[in-house]
């Protein structure tokens, strides 16, 4: 049985998902037996890839869902949410 789990979130920091957010998310998504994604709209990227995550393009106040599959969903769409909800960690 494949444990999937979702969750809709909206990026609060100043700068959006520019590279030091990016790579802070795809670290984060390594730690978890899941495979990640990222959805904005129409498009699905790998949460793991820095690159795919800029290729988004989501600035502050964009609306994404945070999906993953595995063994370990619950908890990597949890700590992912939580990341971006605390604005990566940023002042802004």
């Amino acid at each position: 049985m494949t444990h999937t789990a979702r969750e809709t979130v909206t990026i609060r920091n100043k700068l959006g998902l520019h590279a030091r957010a990016a790579t802070k998310l795809a670290k984060l998504s390594h730690q978890f037996d899941a495979k990640v994604s990222i959805v904005q709209g129409e498009q699905k990227v790998d949460a793991s890839s820095v690159m795919c995550l800029l290729l988004l393009a989501s600035g502050k106040g964009k609306v994404i869902d945070v999906v993953a599959e595995g063994p370990e969903a619950e908890a990597a769409v949890a700590a992912i949410a939580a990341l971006i909800a605390a604005r990566f960690d940023e002042d802004q």
